[in-house]
C-alpha cells in the first residue's frame, strides 16, 4: 500500500508541473528568440500568438499579435498551434483524473479497484499527451535549427537570425514530464491492480468455502425432514 501511495503522488506531482509547462509554453511569447545578442540593443522573441521586443537598457517591452486565426500563416506555427491546445486539454483531464484517483481524495472509498482504474485511464490520457506536445515542439525547435543552418550555410543574413527559446524547451520539458507520469500510471499501478483483484478473489473463494462447508455442517446436525418412524422414536425415547 505505501509503495501504490508513492506512485499515485510521484505520478500527481509530475502530472501537475507537467501540465502547468504545457500551458505556460502554449502561451508565452518566447518560442523563438534572437541569437544575435551581441549585435543587438533589443531582444525580439516570437511566440505562437504574437511576437515582443524587450529593450536591454530600460527593459521595456512591446508586444505585437499576429492577424486572426483565420488568417493565412505559416504552416509550422498553425500545426504547432494546434498540437500544443491539443497536449494542453489532454494534460488538463488527465490530471482532473488523476486527482479522483487518488487515495486520499474521497471520491468513492469503498471501491479501490475503481480508483485504480481511474489511474490507469488517467495515466493513458498523459501518455497520449505527451505525444502532440513533444511532436509540436520537436518539430517547431529542428525546423528553426535548419532555417538558421541554411541561411549561414548560403552566407544569407537577414539581420536576424533565430534560434528557439525557453518556450520551446518548456514544451519538451512538460511532454516528457507527461510521458513519465503516464508511465508511473500504466506500467506500475497496472501491477498493483492484478495483485488487488487477486486478492480479492482469493478471499470471496475463501469465504465462499467457509459459507459451503458451514451449509454442509448444518445438514448433517439439523437434517431438514424426519420420518415418521423416526419422531415416534424419539417421542418414545423422551417417555
Amino acid at each position: 500500500a505505501g509503495m501504490r501511495f508513492f506512485l499515485q503522488y510521484m505520478g500527481c506531482f509530475f502530472a501537475f508541473f507537467s501540465t502547468g509547462f504545457l500551458i505556460a509554453s502554449t502561451w508565452t511569447d518566447c518560442w523563438m528568440v534572437n541569437a544575435d545578442d551581441s549585435l543587438e540593443v533589443s531582444t525580439k522573441c516570437r511566440g505562437l500568438w504574437w511576437e515582443c521586443v524587450t529593450n536591454v537598457f530600460d527593459g521595456i517591452q512591446t508586444c505585437d499579435e499576429y492577424d486572426s486565426i483565420f488568417a493565412e500563416h505559416p504552416v509550422k506555427l498553425v500545426l504547432t498551434r494546434a498540437m500544443m491546445i491539443t497536449a494542453d486539454i489532454l494534460a488538463g483531464f488527465g490530471f482532473l483524473f488523476l486527482i479522483l484517483g487518488l487515495d486520499c481524495v474521497k471520491f468513492l472509498p469503498d471501491e479501490p479497484l475503481i480508483k485504480l482504474r481511474i489511474c490507469l485511464v488517467s495515466g493513458v490520457t498523459l501518455l497520449i499527451a505527451g505525444l502532440p506536445g513533444i511532436t509540436g515542439s520537436v518539430w517547431y525547435a529542428v525546423d528553426v535549427y535548419v532555417e538558421r543552418s541554411s541561411l549561414v550555410f548560403h552566407n544569407v543574413f537577414l539581420g536576424i537570425q533565430y534560434k528557439f527559446g525557453w518556450s520551446c524547451w518548456l514544451g519538451m520539458a512538460g511532454s516528457l514530464g507527461c510521458f513519465l507520469s503516464g508511465s508511473l500510471l500504466t506500467c506500475c499501478m497496472h501491477l498493483f491492480r492484478e495483485t488487488s483483484s487477486g486478492r480479492l478473489h482469493s478471499a470471496y473463494s475463501l469465504r465462499k468455502g467457509y459459507s459451503s462447508a458451514g451449509t454442509i455442517v448444518t445438514n448433517v446436525h439439523l437434517p431438514s425432514s424426519q420420518t415418521a418412524t423416526a419422531k415416534m422414536y424419539a417421542v418414545d425415547t423422551r417417555v
